[in-house]
C-alpha cells in the first residue's frame, strides 16, 4: 500500500484542508495540529485582599472564556477548573483562533497550500488501489509543485461533494465507493471510512444510565464492598456525572467502616452524613469521649473504648485486636475500610489499614506529610519549590538555623497542628526567646478528642508534654496570599482540586482569620497553586485520599506550607459542598473502601461562600454573648457557631495566641460580595464584644 510521510510548515488557519490532508495521507507533523493556550485573567498583581478583583461571570468585571477542547463539559468563568476536564494536567485551556497561530494551514492566492510539502513512496502493485490524484508521481516518487496544489484542490472538492449536507457515514461510504478503495486502503487513507458513526453524547449517556440502573438492581444488598466492586465494570465505577456518583453512593451503602477517633464535637456532622449514606460506623475512641452517646442515638453501629492515655504502640495493639474481633460479631463482620478525620490519628489509621490489607495510604507517605522537615526534603528532591529551612532539636541548633535560613523566618513544630506553636521571628535574639516561649506553650497543651487544645479545667484531656515541642523547624518567612487547596486523589491521579483564599493571619502567631471560595486570585495563579498542591501530594507518595493542602502565592511564585492527609476541619466540608457540590465526607468513605472517586463538580460554582473564625482583639473575661446578635436571623448568614461562652477568659494577639470567638459562614452571589459581607458582619460582632479584666489581672 501507500506509505511515506508528509511534512508541513504552516502559517495561517484553514481547518478544512487540514482535515482532509490528514484523512488521505499518513502524516508526521513537525508541530501540533492546533495551538492551545491558557486563558488567563489580565488582572494586575495585587498585594492586599482589598485590591483583589472579582472576575467571576456574575460580577461582569472581566469576561473570560474557559472552555476545554473536548467540549463535553466546558467551563465558563474565571476559576481554575476543580476537576480534570483538560487533556493536559492541572490547567484549563482554550483553542487559539487568532491570525497569529503559527501552526495552522494557509492557502495561497490560487487555492494551494503555500508552505505544504508532500512526499509519497508507492509500493509496487499498489497504484491500482490509490485514488487517481495520489498516483501522479514522477519517476523518483516525488510530487511536482503544480501537482501538489492540484491534489489539494481535488481533495477539497471531493470533501465538499461528499460531506456537505450528508450524514457522515453516508458521505464516507460514497467517497470510498467512488474511489474504489478496499477495507485496508480505506482505513489507511480515509479512516474511519464507511464504518458506522459513533453514538452521540446524548445516546451514550442514555445507554450508560440504563446500564447503571441495571447494575444497581443487581448489586447484592449485603456482603463486603470488594464483592460489589468486582461486579461493576470499571468504566461505570469511574463515570463522572450525577449518575456515576449515584452508583458509587449505592455501592457504599451497607459498608462497615472503622473510624479511628471522633475529633471534637463539632465533627458530629461527619457521623450524621455517614449514617445518611448507609455506612455502618464502628468508632474507636476514649471511654469518656463525647462521641460515646452516638451509639444510643443510632448514628454509629458500635463504640469501642480504648485507653488513649497509653503510648501509641499499646493503643495500636489494642485497636488492631478489637478490629480483628469484629469478624466474630454477628451484627457486623469484617470491616471494609478504615477512616479518620482527625490529624493526630492519620498515622495509626494508615498502619492498621495496611496490616489488615484494607485500602489506605502508605504509612511512610503519611509519616512524611506529618513531618514538615521530611516534607521539605522530599519536595526539594522532586524539584518542587522549597524555602530554606533547618531542623531544630535543641537550643544548640538555633545559631546554625539562623545563619542558614535568615530573617524574617517562621518557627513551628515539626508535627504540630492548627497553627499551635507557630510564630514569626525577626532576628536571632527573637528566635532564642521565641523558642523558649513555644516550648513552654506546647508543653502546656492537652490532647482532647484527638485535637490539640489549650489546657483548661473544663473537660478531659491528656497532657501533650513530651510528645510535641521537642523538635522545631525554622524556615524562611513566605509573603503573599495564602490559600487552601482541597484535593481528592484516586488511582494515582487527582480527581478534584479546588482553591479557596485565606485572609491575612494574625501575626506573629498566624491565627487564621477569613476564607472565601472560589478564589479571587487570577486564574493562572490558581492553576500554579493547584499544580504545586497536586505535585506535593504525589511526591509524598499518595495515590488515593482526601487532602487539605495549604500554600501561598508569594513574590517568587507558589510555595507549599503543609499537606494534611485528611479532610480539612472547620467549614471546609460545607464550603466545598456548597460551592462545588463535592461532599468530602462521601469521598473519604469511598476511598476508605476502595471505590474510585470521581467528584461531579458543576461548570460554575453553585454558591460563593466566605467564612471566618473571628478572633478576640483584646484579652479579658467575656461578660455576655451579645456579640452574637448581629448574626441572628440575618439574610446570607449560612451558619454561626460560638467557640466561647459568657464568663470565659479570652486572649488577644498582644498577649498570646488569640482566642476564636465565633465561626461564621455566609453566602452571596459573588466571591467579592461574600467576603465584603463577611467583613462587615465581623466589624459588627467586634463592636459588641464586652470584656472585663481577667480574673488573674493580666494574661
Amino acid at each position: 500500500l501507500i506509505s511515506g510521510a508528509v511534512r508541513h510548515r504552516v502559517a495561517t488557519s484553514h481547518h478544512k484542508h487540514l482535515q482532509f490532508a490528514m484523512r488521505f495521507c499518513i502524516c508526521c507533523f513537525d508541530g501540533p495540529l492546533a495551538t492551545y493556550r491558557r486563558s488567563i485573567s489580565r488582572t494586575s498583581n495585587s498585594r492586599g485582599h482589598r485590591s483583589l478583583v472579582d472576575v467571576s461571570p456574575r460580577n461582569g468585571a472581566v469576561e473570560i472564556v474557559d472552555e476545554v477542547p473536548t467540549h463535553q463539559r466546558p467551563r465558563v468563568g474565571s476559576w481554575a477548573s476543580p476537576v480534570p476536564y483538560s487533556p493536559l494536567p492541572w490547567a484549563t485551556w482554550s483553542r487559539d483562533n487568532s491570525d497569529e497561530c503559527e501552526d495552522a494551514i494557509a492557502l495561497d492566492a490560487d487555492g494551494g497550500a503555500s508552505t505544504c510539502e508532500f512526499g509519497f513512496s508507492v509500493l509496487e502493485g499498489s497504484l491500482a488501489h490509490a485514488p487517481a490524484p495520489l498516483a501522479s508521481l514522477n519517476s523518483r516518487g516525488e510530487c511536482k509543485t503544480a501537482d501538489r496544489r492540484r491534489r489539494l484542490r481535488e481533495l477539497d472538492l471531493a470533501a465538499n461533494l461528499c460531506m456537505q449536507r450528508r450524514p457522515r457515514a453516508q458521505a464516507e461510504r460514497l467517497l470510498s465507493q467512488a474511489a474504489g478503495i478496499d477495507f485496508h486502503s480505506e482505513q489507511l487513507l480515509g479512516s474511519p471510512g464507511s464504518l458506522p458513526q459513533p453514538p452521540s453524547l446524548e445516546e451514550r449517556e442514555r445507554a450508560q444510565r440504563q446500564l447503571i440502573t441495571k447494575v444497581i438492581e443487581e448489586l447484592p444488598s449485603d456482603g463486603p464492598a470488594s464483592n460489589k466492586i468486582a461486579k461493576v465494570p470499571h468504566r461505570l465505577l469511574t463515570l463522572r456525572g450525577k449518575h456515576g456518583q449515584e452508583l458509587r453512593r449505592k455501592m457504599l451503602r451497607g459498608a462497615i467502616v472503622v473510624f479511628f477517633t471522633a475529633g471534637y464535637e463539632g465533627k458530629r456532622f461527619i457521623f450524621e452524613r455517614a449514617h445518611a449514606l448507609g455506612v455502618r460506623v464502628v468508632l474507636i475512641e476514649s471511654p469518656d469521649s463525647w462521641s460515646r452517646r452516638l451509639i444510643d442515638e443510632g448514628l454509629i453501629a458500635k463504640f469501642i473504648p480504648i485507653d488513649m492515655s497509653q503510648n501509641s504502640e499499646n493503643v495500636y495493639v489494642d485497636a488492631l485486636r478489637a478490629i480483628e474481633e469484629l469478624r466474630n460479631d454477628p451484627n457486623l463482620g469484617t470491616p471494609d475500610g478504615i477512616a479518620t478525620f482527625v490529624e493526630l490519628s492519620v498515622q495509626i489509621a494508615s498502619r492498621i489499614a495496611e496490616t489488615l490489607g484494607l485500602p489506605g495510604p502508605l504509612p511512610e507517605a503519611v509519616d512524611a506529610a506529618r513531618d514538615k522537615h521530611r516534607t521539605r526534603a522530599i519536595l526539594a528532591a522532586a524539584g518542587l519549590p522549597t524555602p530554606p529551612n533547618h531542623l531544630i532539636t535543641g537550643p544548640r541548633d538555633l545559631a546554625a538555623a539562623a545563619r542558614k535560613v535568615g530573617f524574617p523566618a517562621v518557627l513551628k513544630p515539626v508535627s504540630g497542628a492548627a497553627s499551635l506553636g507557630v510564630k514569626k521571628v525577626d532576628c536571632e535574639e527573637d528566635l532564642v526567646a521565641t523558642y523558649e516561649e513555644l516550648n513552654n506553650e506546647l508543653g502546656s497543651l492537652v490532647v482532647s478528642s484527638g485535637a490539640l487544645v489549650k489546657n483548661s479545667s473544663q473537660g478531659p484531656g491528656t497532657p501533650a508534654a513530651g510528645v510535641i515541642g521537642a523538635t522545631f523547624l525554622l524556615e524562611r518567612y513566605l509573603d503573599g496570599h495564602e490559600v487552601d487547596i482541597d484535593v481528592v486523589m484516586s488511582e494515582g491521579e487527582w480527581q478534584y482540586a479546588a482553591v479557596s483564599d485565606n485572609g491575612p493571619t494574625l501575626e506573629p502567631y498566624f491565627n487564621e482569620t477569613w476564607a472565601v471560595s472560589p478564589s479571587l486570585l487570577p486564574r493562572q495563579q490558581q492553576v500554579a497553586l493547584k499544580e504545586l498542591a497536586i505535585g506535593s501530594v504525589k511526591a509524598l507518595g499518595f495515590l488515593d485520599g482526601v487532602f487539605h493542602v495549604e500554600c501561598k502565592y508569594t513574590s517568587i511564585g507558589p510555595q507549599l506550607i503543609e499537606v494534611n492527609a485528611r479532610m480539612g476541619g472547620g467549614p471546609v466540608y460545607e464550603t466545598n459542598r456548597r460551592t462545588w457540590n463535592v461532599d468530602l465526607v462521601e469521598e473519604t468513605l469511598l476511598v476508605a473502601v476502595g471505590i474510585p472517586s470521581r467528584p461531579d463538580a458543576p461548570r460554575e460554582p453553585n454558591e460563593c461562600i466566605a467564612n471566618s473564625d473571628i478572633n478576640a482583639l483584646k484579652s479579658g473575661r467575656l461578660l455576655d454573648d451579645s456579640f452574637l446578635e448581629p448574626l441572628r436571623c440575618r439574610e446570607g448568614v449560612v451558619s454561626f457557631s460560638p467557640h466561647v461562652s459568657a464568663g470565659e477568659e479570652v486572649v488577644g494577639p498582644t498577649d498570646g495566641l488569640p482566642t476564636w470567638l465565633v465561626e461564621v459562614v455566609v453566602s452571596r452571589p459573588t466571591p467579592r460580595e461574600s467576603l465584603d459581607y463577611l467583613l462587615s458582619l465581623e466589624a459588627e460582632v467586634q463592636a459588641r464584644v464586652r470584656l472585663a479584666p481577667s480574673a488573674a489581672g493580666t494574661l
